[in-house]
């Protein structure tokens, strides 16, 4: 874990006391589904901006005078960062049906620091083998374990680029948590789930593609 993504994951967790709650890491995501000619989905784009704990950690001895790194300075570290998404399958996860996807190697990537410092990792994920959306084609970016939380913006959340004729997008937002859940939300709680464990998704967006 020598990049400087998992570092940064684990010194915020070495920061967090053992009462408190996840998540540690908060991220409002953007997305865009690419359509290859055929009409077929081929590849995500992500744009991911790090809260400002994050990107302090994340930027820490980068820059000049004060300034926030430029995207020059900030190459290598999207680099390792794309690369270590690959352990935690990139969180993102797609599927017609009960049929996941596998993803590629990322590309197009790059990291970027805006003049509050706030970082912008953003990447284009390509699906292993490009899908039809003539079936619904749901899309979920989130953590299982619920260290990280993602948060889709606002405006323009999920666009769809070169896609057919009549398609359209449909994001459902999770319920809120029940009582039990959130007296769930602890270190002790989370330290203890079994490999595998997916709490995260009861807090997932999901995103529906559909075309005629």
């Amino acid at each position: 874990m020598t990049a400087r993504f998992l570092w940064t994951l684990l010194v915020l967790a070495g920061l967090a006391t053992p009462a408190s709650a996840h998540p540690h890491v908060w991220v409002i995501a953007h997305a865009q589904i690419l359509f290859a000619p055929d009409g077929k989905i081929v590849a995500i784009r992500h744009v991911w901006t790090f809260d400002e704990m994050y990107s302090a950690f994340a930027t820490q001895g980068l820059g000049k005078d004060g300034q926030p790194p430029t995207k020059a300075e900030l190459a290598p570290l999207a680099k390792t960062n794309v690369e270590s998404l690959a352990e935690f399958q990139y969180f993102t996860a797609a599927k017609t049906g009960p049929k996941f996807y596998e993803f590629g190697e990322p590309k197009d990537y790059d990291l970027e620091a805006d003049d509050k410092k706030l970082v912008t990792l953003s990447f284009t994920l390509p699906l292993k083998t490009p899908v039809s959306a003539q079936k619904p084609f749901t899309l979920m970016v989130y953590d299982p374990t619920y260290f990280v939380d993602f948060a889709l913006a606002k405006d323009n959340a999920l666009t769809l680029k070169d896609a057919p004729a009549g398609c359209s997008v449909t994001t459902l937002r999770p319920e809120l948590l029940n009582a039990s859940d959130n007296a769930k939300k602890d270190e002790s709680f989370f330290s203890g789930l079994s490999p595998g464990a997916d709490f995260g998704i009861k807090l997932a967006p999901r995103s529906i593609v559909a075309c005629p």
